[in-house]
């Protein structure tokens, strides 16, 4: 895979200096964010965290990108916060810690507002605040054998990084009553029964299947793309919000270009090659 930098077709800006992240182009509208401090089993350290943001920032600035594939480098794809300076500084007060917690909790949330597909390819473990980013991703896909699970409680802390709102949202009420309470991890299999992820892979190749439907999805009409995640992600009070959305935006969508090369591409039987206008 190569890294941005060496991508002539990469955003103007410079790849910004990452630590404990690495931010590659592995297939052409596709960007890779690895979690990368496998001897913490990818641990969000602060340098992690400031890295997050730069990326996050410079990929929200690249016109290139059409989707955002993320995952961890070894075995595990990330165990939460590193929250050993909370044992290192017992005197602290609440309002000390909610200080720390809350640009915290925002900066990992960020990927929220990438315009483009995001999607979290769990390799392993995703444990606690490291599961809670991939439910602020769009698509979930795991490789068999994975763990994940919402231990807060466990560890005697409330849960945090928005987890009450977006696991519900993704799984329902009752199941992520069931995490949160007990606390007790699920594999990629029980965790596609849950709906918590949509697809469980393989391990053997799990990367490259992840990327190669990272890929199709980047070949997607980008404007129709953007326009969907948007409506799924704000969801809809009711059928007639829906439609009055609908009715917004998919005009949008037919007055595009990118229409008319899908219309004479279906008809030549070829892919589509979709500009964005």
């Amino acid at each position: 895979m190569s890294e941005t930098t060496s991508n002539p077709s990469a955003a103007a800006s410079a790849t910004p200096e990452l630590v404990h992240l690495r931010l590659e182009r592995p297939a052409e509208g596709v960007a890779l964010l690895v979690l990368d401090q496998p001897d913490l089993r990818n641990a969000m350290s602060d340098e992690m965290t400031a890295s997050w943001v730069a990326a996050v920032d410079h990929l929200a600035a690249d016109p290139t990108v059409r989707a955002v594939v993320v995952t961890g480098e070894g075995k595990a794809f990330c165990s939460g916060g590193n929250l050993s300076w909370l044992a290192s500084e017992p005197d602290a007060t609440v309002d000390d810690l909610r200080e720390r917690m809350l640009p915290f909790y925002r900066s990992w949330l960020s990927i929220r507002r990438l315009e483009v597909p995001t999607i979290a390819a769990i390799n392993g473990a995703a444990i606690g605040a490291g599961l809670c980013m991939p439910l602020a991703c769009d698509i979930r896909w795991a490789a068999r054998g994975a763990k994940m699970g919402v231990p807060f409680a466990k560890l005697g802390i409330h849960p945090g990084m928005a987890g009450t709102y977006l696991l519900p949202d993704v799984v329902g009420p009752a199941a992520a009553r069931d995490l949160f309470l007990t606390g007790r991890l699920v594999d990629a299999d029980e965790a596609l029964a849950l709906g918590l992820v949509s697809r469980v892979i393989e391990p053997e190749g799990f990367l490259d299947e992840v990327i190669a439907g990272a890929a199709g999805i980047a070949g997607a009409a980008p404007i129709a793309t953007k326009l969907t995640k948007r409506a799924l992600q704000r969801g809809h009070a009711s059928i007639e919000t829906a439609l009055e959305w609908e009715g917004l935006a998919q005009p949008m969508t037919l007055a595009t270009e990118d229409l008319q090369e899908g219309i004479r591409a279906a008809r030549e039987k070829r892919a589509p090659v979709f500009r964005g206008r």
